[in-house]
């Protein structure tokens, strides 16, 4: 199967699959303020991601590109999002495009909309500095995702068998591209180990890409003969994988994604030491089955809903909402109790 076939079944499996929303932010429960002494007009959710500032906290996270005509439809309506809402917006994996130029119509598609926004290019950690450097440049990006991909990979008939030296390609190309550098899993959550051994070579960002959200080993598994079923409940949830990397590498700006879907799924995410929060695949099953302007009207209502948490919580800004009293229970408390992380001091 051709990469650019592969890409739209991906659009049309993410479709279809949904998401488990077995994230564990059910676990999270605010402790409600009755004297907030805020007006909704007081609240800001502008936000920053290492030196990047954003009007919004929500990131439109990567989902495509590289699949000919249909898939830079996509990227068009996204960006089309992106620049009304005012929100950083990621393309999928430019692999493809470096591999074949006449697929880079498909991400350039997404500068050509939103001129002035913040656009992320995206590859995979077998990248290298120059190709990182030819993504960045074709879409003049403003920063640059690599995605960690194992099990996906593993997953996938035709994917990738061998993952070495994949920290080192990473290192390199911190050091080289002079943009910000976000590390993101894809749905398998980030351990505290993993983040450890990438603050160590300098990285400043990453985003958890947490189990929960859209499940790319059922994706694959829908195109395989014999299925790998063991893959399928792998992952660590977004609450704690996000609680993992916060803990363990202070020094990082964090972006939760992986089955976040409305406004408490965003608080709760900053509550838990997020700057950003990346949405793909509840954007873009309302995109295919509504069209642009319930994408840009469900957004707009987001943001409206995080201001009246905010007003709830007493919290004016982002940065002091991750300081608002918070009750950890559940499967969530018990695996950060069994990994070491007090709860009590989150």
């Amino acid at each position: 199967m051709s990469r650019a076939r592969r890409k739209v079944d991906h659009i049309q499996h993410a479709v279809q699959t949904g998401q488990s929303r077995s994230h564990g932010f059910e676990d999270i429960q605010f402790i409600h303020q009755s004297l907030p002494n805020l007006s909704v007009h007081d609240i800001s959710i502008a936000s920053k991601i290492g030196e990047l500032s954003l009007s919004s906290p929500i990131i439109i996270n990567a989902m495509t590109g590289g699949g000919g005509k249909e898939t830079a439809e996509i990227n068009q309506q996204l960006a089309s999002v992106a620049k009304e809402c005012g929100l950083a917006m990621a393309v999928g994996s430019q692999m493809s495009a470096l591999k074949d130029p006449s697929e880079c119509f498909s991400y350039e598609v997404v500068r050509k909309e939103n001129p002035n926004g913040i656009i992320f290019s995206n590859l995979g950690s077998e990248a290298t500095v120059e190709q990182a450097k030819r993504a960045l440049e074709m879409i003049e990006a403003d920063g640059l995702q690599i995605h960690l991909n194992v099990v996906q990979e593993l997953v996938m008939p035709e994917g990738d068998r061998d993952f070495t030296g994949a920290l080192k390609r990473i290192e390199q190309i911190v050091n080289s591209v002079g943009v910000p550098v976000i590390i993101k899993e894809v749905g398998y959550g980030m351990s505290k180990e993993t983040a450890k051994r990438l603050s160590e070579i300098g990285v400043s960002i990453i985003d958890v890409g947490g189990f929960g959200g859209t499940n790319f080993s059922k994706i694959e598994n829908e195109r395989r003969q014999r299925r790998l079923q063991f893959f399928d409940d792998w992952g660590i949830p977004t609450t704690v994988s996000l609680v993992e990397v916060v803990s363990s590498a202070p020094t990082l700006t964090v972006i939760a994604s992986g089955g976040i879907m409305n406004a408490l799924d965003v608080v709760k995410s900053i509550r838990l030491g997020a700057s950003g929060v990346g949405m793909a695949g509840y954007f873009l099953k309302l995109l295919v089955q509504k069209g642009v302007l319930s994408v840009i009207e469900e957004v707009h209502d987001i943001h409206e809903d995080i201001k009246y948490l905010m007003v709830a919580l007493g919290k004016k800004d982002i940065q002091a909402l991750k300081e608002a009293p918070i009750i950890m229970k559940g499967a969530t408390h018990h695996w950060l109790s069994e990994r070491g992380i007090i709860t009590k001091n989150i």
